[in-house]
């Protein structure tokens, strides 16, 4: 195969052409890194990259595993970069903040420690946000990370880097993370697909807090639902080490060919849509944004999908000061250990110091009351799925802006009252610990990409999985990784 076929090829593709000795995991690393060499200049996707002898050497021992008729996994030889907020044993792991900037861990996490079981190889890490905090990946130490269908644009985040890599193939699939949109977002930026598991499907090690901070999850990014799914059976799967882990594994998604067949197993048709828009007008929407998902909702409906319109009958301004809170006291317990004094917040970015000053204002009747609010928004979407199968929500409220705001501070007239406010709309998958995946929707008159957020009930990982693939036959005209 040309370099270009390699580099544009899926993951769960150059699996099965590496283990059927059609290509060697040498001529991938190669390609994949002449393909980095040509791209990531100009958008700054992959940082803390290994040395490219050093990882030939690894590719040569994956062939000769692989001529002796061993594999690691079906990751076998993959080349891989890590998100960088999670800790990669012998390799720079900076969290996109200057106070570790020097720190190289001596563990992989969990999720890391998966991926190289089943095989894949390390060539560095994906930018993020200082902490992975705001939905624009930029930070003290990297730099700023830019959209490749506009290199004056933000590319999203927390998953910038990832979204990025893999819209400009120069990653065959990627993991990514989770909070207020951080796999979701990004990916409607780059025109690629982002899962959120459920709550507790992907479990984490080392934590500082596994019981409070529930709502940041791990996860998978890809150009292909297939992809997305054999990297998602990686991922999950029960570990004790997490008191909050789900039982069992996908093993619905355990090797290429189940995966393929499950998602294939899947008929869309009456499949029950609710589409929230923006929650009439509770969502400060830029103009075409709406346009563009209503053109992702007619896929679904030539899908014979049922599409309606819904809304949640829930006091949306309530859930947000309920959301903050939490999100306060969540900052609180993880980065707040870092910054324990003056010297160290003068490295740290305002949008984080403010979360931190508001956790330290925070009281129990606030953090009850939040909880007390999460509990009865559960309820209410819970009860929804008695109607709908899916929710649909846009991906995003605003198309990618200028890379050097570092927010929006206005949506229209509209102003945003705090840093991340213009991403609301991805919170409520996150409160209610629902699975949810971005897919594609369509482009501006001025190419920038937007998505859709398909959202299922509780633990239905699979469902909304499947019926991502089957909107992604449905989407052959938008040139996913086409970049």
């Amino acid at each position: 195969m040309e370099p270009d076929d390699l580099t544009t090829c899926g993951a769960a593709a150059l699996s099965e052409r590496i283990h059927a000795r059609e290509v060697s995991c040498r001529e991938v690393m190669a390609a994949v890194l002449d393909r980095i060499d040509a791209r990531n200049g100009e958008l700054n996707a992959i940082v803390s990259r290994r040395d490219r002898d050093v990882l030939m050497d690894e590719a040569k021992v994956c062939d000769d595993e692989l001529a002796a008729g061993a594999s690691r996994g079906w990751m076998h030889g993959l080349p891989q970069a890590i998100k960088d907020l999670a800790e990669t044993e012998g390799l720079t792991t900076t969290m996109g903040s200057p106070l570790l900037r020097d720190y190289v861990p001596q563990h992989d996490a969990l999720m890391v420690a998966r991926m190289r079981a089943h095989g894949c190889l390390i060539v560095g890490k994906t930018n993020v946000p200082e902490f992975g905090k705001g939905s624009h990946t930029f930070n003290e130490v990297f730099g700023v990370t830019r959209n490749p269908y506009d290199v004056t644009r933000s590319a999203g985040g927390s998953s910038g880097g990832a979204a990025v890599a893999l819209a400009t193939c120069m990653l065959p699939v990627a993991d990514g993370s989770d909070y207020m949109g951080s796999l979701r977002n990004p990916a409607a930026w780059n025109n690629v697909f982002g899962f959120r598991p459920s709550q507790g499907r992907v479990p984490s090690h080392p934590a500082r807090d596994k019981y409070m901070s529930q709502m940041g999850v791990e996860g998978p990014m890809g150009r292909s639902i297939v992809d997305v799914a054999m990297l998602l059976g990686t991922q999950a799967g029960y570990d004790r080490r997490d008191p909050l882990s789900l039982d069992g594994s996908l093993t619905e998604f355990a090797d290429v060919g189940t995966t393929r067949a499950t998602l294939a197993q899947f008929d869309p048709a009456a499949v029950r849509v609710g589409w929230l828009a923006d929650l009439g007008g509770h969502l400060a929407t830029e103009s075409g944004v709406l346009d563009i998902c209503k053109l992702g909702l007619e896929r679904l409906a030539g899908l014979s999908c049922a599409v309606d319109t819904a809304s949640l009958s829930v006091p949306l301004d309530e859930v947000w000061d309920a959301w903050l809170a939490l999100r306060h006291l969540s900052v609180a317990a993880t980065i707040g250990p870092l910054i324990t004094d003056d010297t160290q917040r003068a490295w740290v970015k305002p949008e984080v110091l403010w979360e931190l000053d508001h956790s330290r204002a925070l009281t129990v009747d606030d953090v009850n009351r939040a909880a007390e609010v999460r509990t009865r928004f559960f309820g209410v979407v819970v009860e929804m799925f008695e109607r709908y199968d899916v929710l649909v929500l846009p991906t995003a409220q605003v198309w990618p802006f200028p890379v050097e705001q570092r927010w929006p501070a206005h949506i229209g007239n509209r102003p945003m009252d705090t840093y991340h406010r213009w991403m609301e709309t991805t919170l409520y998958a996150t409160f209610a610990g629902l699975p949810a995946v971005s897919v594609p929707a369509g482009f501006d008159a001025r190419g920038l990409p937007m998505g859709i957020q398909l959202i299922g009930p509780p633990r239905a990982d699979v469902a909304v999985l499947q019926l991502a693939h089957a909107y992604e036959q449905a989407i052959p005209d938008l040139n996913i990784g086409g970049t």
